[in-house]
């Protein structure tokens, strides 16, 4: 299991899911350019000390993450067809969230082997990108049982 983040804006999320991944031991893919700095302050800030044990890999564009990761996606989306919560995971998946502005363009969008949706109310929106990411990566290692121990 892996998670990946689509051109993330907002350094305080990725470093959120930076920390998610290190405390659940699951390596963190970032697809760029990033909307911020790397190095951003904020972005130390909400991975703590954690950003030193997180298995990190940075790709330069989403040609580069193909090429490295062939491995299925799994798009969380608000229009995805099914509950995260009735998928079947594999191990071997990817979960691969969008940027908080403009979630993934379309050619993104198609590539992946399947789309899941966390149930909301109907006039809800969407949730934050890192309770979207800690929601779905924890169902996932749960029914694989990835989780550790």
């Amino acid at each position: 299991m892996r998670v990946a983040l689509f051109q993330p804006d907002i350094p305080q999320n990725a470093g959120a899911i930076l920390r998610l991944c290190a405390c659940f031991g699951v390596p963190l893919e970032v697809i760029e350019p990033c909307g911020f700095v790397w190095t951003d302050a904020k972005l130390r800030r909400a991975g703590m000390d954690y950003i030193a044990s997180a298995h990190l890999t940075r790709h330069a564009n989403w040609d580069a993450f193909r090429a490295a990761r062939p491995e299925r996606l799994v798009l969380a989306t608000t229009k995805g067809s099914v509950s995260a919560y009735q998928f079947a995971y594999h191990t071997n998946d990817i979960l691969l969230f969008g940027s908080e502005g403009a979630g993934v363009p379309p050619d993104v969008h198609s590539a992946a082997g399947a789309r899941v949706r966390i149930p909301m109310v109907p006039d809800a929106r969407s949730l934050n990108v890192a309770m979207s990411a800690g929601m779905i990566l924890a169902e996932a290692l749960r029914v694989t049982d990835g989780l550790p121990q």
